[in-house]
């Protein structure tokens, strides 16, 4: 028997992923916003590699023993969360502040670009489940 559940890999993991790109969009916007401090090292949130293995490995989950249940942790997305990294080197005036505001906002736009599609293709998967639900 086919499983029922709306929730299903692919939703669980652009929802984490929606998360993620929100949480790189505050850390940029962090960056942006001390461009100016003083010994401020610029940050990066890196997930693709954690996440990339949470959906290709078995990972250890919970088991899901009726088709109808939907499982509450999602799996081993649910333990990804990216790890926080510091930027090493020199930009601006030499202060020990690394922060290169031309890159933070090339990668604001490039990870807000990433977000609408992720966002685009969560309302694409639930037009479908609301055309199956209402079942024309």
């Amino acid at each position: 028997m086919a499983s029922t559940s709306f929730i299903d890999k692919t939703t669980l993991l652009l929802k984490k992923n929606l998360d993620l790109r929100q949480e790189r969009q505050q850390i940029i916007a962090s960056n942006i916003a001390n461009a100016q401090t003083p010994c401020y090292k610029a940050k990066r949130l890196e997930f693709q590699d954690e996440l990339r293995q949470a959906v290709e490995g078995d990972g250890v989950g919970l088991t899901v023993t009726n088709s109808r249940h939907i499982s509450a942790s999602g799996g081993p997305l649910a333990t990804v969360h990216g790890k926080i990294t510091e930027v090493n080197g020199v930009a601006g005036i030499g202060d020990g502040n690394t922060v290169d505001v031309d890159q933070e906002m090339i990668l604001l736009a490039k990870n807000q670009l990433m977000y609408e599609a992720s966002v685009q293709l969560l309302n694409k998967k639930m037009g479908i489940v609301k055309y199956v639900v209402q079942g024309n």
